[in-house]
């Protein structure tokens, strides 16, 4: 990680931590980076994108680069149109999956694909430079990316999902038209929550972090599944007709049978995260399925996904990537092929899991010193007595956020007491080590 982009692109509070000066500077040094370069720009529902995408678009103009505004559209959205307008770049101004006061630049390069770290490094040297103004660019608003982007979408499946009752929690964010359109058009009958596009509302209390919400709505409609996404659908969490929640592990598995039988499953290879649940492993083994460990952001799991020629991967968060679809993870597009294996299996998402999990347990604690508690001697020293406690098999993670003021952990055992046990005798050191 640099200076200012974290691993996902450039996040803090809006105007505050990610102020519009950044914004600004992002746009002149991607300008300087290629002469005349194309620029598209799009955003989630968030009160400050629209002063962000201004801030950066005269950056961008200021060094010459001509920036097409595609307004309020997904992350996969942008990185889509970045190729079908031949541009060299792509910026989404999201902060995914964090509180409305949050905001966050990402950039795509002309392929669709994130930026790697050498090339976010490159763009921060030039952050220090003054604004370079040769000559002035173009400013202009694209009316037709959004339904690009929707026909696209589209024609992921063949079939069409009648007789299908689909719940969608938007999240109030970037997907609030643009998922319900789609699944109507594929013919299912759609029921919304989180659908307002009211971006003071956010992630708030809805979308995959709140998956209580659609639950909620699972019972009260009777849909046959339902799917919450983030704030810039660049993730999914399910929800069955019996109402069991389905993670990103749960459904990179359910993918992967199912591209599997398919053929469609390249070198029988999946890309998971070092969050990704053991139990996951050892039923993909069984069905003689390969699975790579990557660090923790979508990223990587990209990365090694190209370095390897697959077509799946993804993480426990919801991030998953169908590489023959999208070139980043995508929620809708995601929830489609999910929905395309209910109709074709007859099954519930229930019935096509029969993997094992190992008990897991994740806890969060919010700092502003991550480094300070990340690297503290006591702390090691707990976790290491925890190793020491527990079966060879059992792994412990312990990570600063790269996206927020947090920590994260993560134990992972055989006995579910030993895993909330431990992971609650972490976040207790956290807080003594804060504290003192």
């Amino acid at each position: 990680m640099g200076i200012y982009f974290g691993t996902d692109g450039i996040r803090g509070i809006a105007c505050r931590d990610l102020s519009t000066e950044i914004a600004q500077k992002l746009g002149n040094s991607l300008g300087q980076k290629k002469q005349c370069a194309k620029i598209v720009i799009g955003r989630d529902t968030r009160v400050s994108g629209g002063v962000l995408t201004s801030a950066f678009a005269v950056g961008a103009m200021l060094a010459g680069a001509n920036v097409i505004d595609v307004g309020i559209v997904t992350t996969p959205c942008v990185a889509l149109l970045v190729q079908k307008f031949n541009a060299d770049y792509g910026v989404m101004v999201s902060a995914s999956h964090n509180p409305p006061e949050y905001n966050g630049l990402k950039v795509f390069g002309s392929d669709g694909r994130k930026l790697n770290e050498k090339e976010e490094a490159e763009l921060e040297e030039i952050f220090s430079s003054p604004l370079v103004c040769p000559k002035l660019g173009q400013f202009s608003y694209s009316k037709d990316g959004v339904k690009i982007y929707e026909k696209h979408l589209e024609n992921v499946t063949s079939l069409d999902f009648k007789e299908m009752k689909i719940a969608l929690d938007c999240s109030n964010g970037a997907s609030y038209k643009i998922a319900k359109k789609v699944f109507k058009s594929l013919g299912a009958v759609v029921v919304t929550t989180g659908a307002s596009g009211n971006g003071e509302k956010i992630n708030e209390g809805c979308g995959s972090l709140h998956i209580e919400n659609l639950q909620r709505l699972m019972k009260t409609s009777g849909a046959d599944v339902g799917f919450a996404f983030d704030g810039d659908a660049d993730r999914i969490i399910a929800v069955d007709d019996s109402l069991t929640v389905f993670d990103g592990d749960k459904l990179i598995y359910i993918l992967a049978k199912y591209l599997k039988g398919k053929g469609e499953l390249k070198n029988n290879t999946v890309v998971g995260t070092s969050h990704t649940n053991s139990g996951i492993c050892r039923a993909l083994e069984k069905n003689k399925i390969n699975m790579v460990r990557t660090d923790i952001g979508d990223k990587y799991v990209i990365e090694a996904m190209e370095n390897m020629n697959l077509s799946l991967g993804g993480e426990q968060s919801g991030h998953i990537i169908l590489s023959s679809y999208a070139t980043t993870g995508d929620g809708v597009l995601t929830a489609i092929k999910l929905s395309e294996i209910i109709k074709e299996s007859g099954k519930n998402l229930n019935e096509l899991f029969d993997a094992k999990l190992y008990p897991q347990e994740n806890r969060t604690y919010k700092t502003s010193d991550k480094l300070r508690i990340i690297n503290n001697e006591l702390l090691a020293q707990e976790i290491k007595s925890i190793q020491n406690k527990l079966p060879l098999s059992a792994r412990i993670l312990v990570r600063a956020s790269g996206t927020e003021p947090k920590i994260r952990i993560m134990v992972e055992t055989t006995s579910e007491d030993d895993a909330i046990k431990y992971a609650d005798e972490l976040l207790s050191i956290m807080k003594k080590i804060d504290n003192h």
